[in-house]
């Protein structure tokens, strides 16, 4: 087999480098004791942007909604009636506390007499 002296000496002939342990070796991408986190300081700043832009938009529609009911003269309680809805989840979505599934969307709007489009508008 040549002139390979490590053929043998490890299953299929592979050379002992690949088996060795060597702990005084640092990695090349990373510190030698360095665990690998995938929600470092970066990523935890890039998801705290996006909730707070979330949370934002939520605040936004809170107040289309706040704003459009007290045109059409409703009070809170009256628009949650007249919608099906609590009127502590009416609240919730006035201060931008709730994340609104589709069909409430369309529930709010349809009792306010505009569309989807119209009730997004703006924001």
């Amino acid at each position: 087999m040549g002139n390979n002296k490590n053929v043998g000496a490890f299953p299929y002939g592979a050379p002992a480098r690949f088996f060795t342990f060597e702990p005084n070796r640092k990695s090349t991408h990373r510190g030698a004791n360095d665990t690998y986190r995938p929600w470092n300081d970066t990523h935890r700043q890039l998801f705290n942007a996006r909730m707070a832009k979330r949370a934002d938009i939520l605040e936004r529609f809170g107040e289309r909604v706040r704003a459009l009911r007290k045109e059409r003269g409703y009070s809170q309680e009256a628009f949650a009636a007249a919608c099906g809805l609590d009127r502590t989840y009416i609240g919730g979505i006035e201060r931008g506390e709730r994340n609104l599934a589709l069909r409430n969307l369309d529930v709010i709007a349809q009792t306010l007499g505009i569309t989807l489009s119209k009730l997004m508008e703006g924001l």
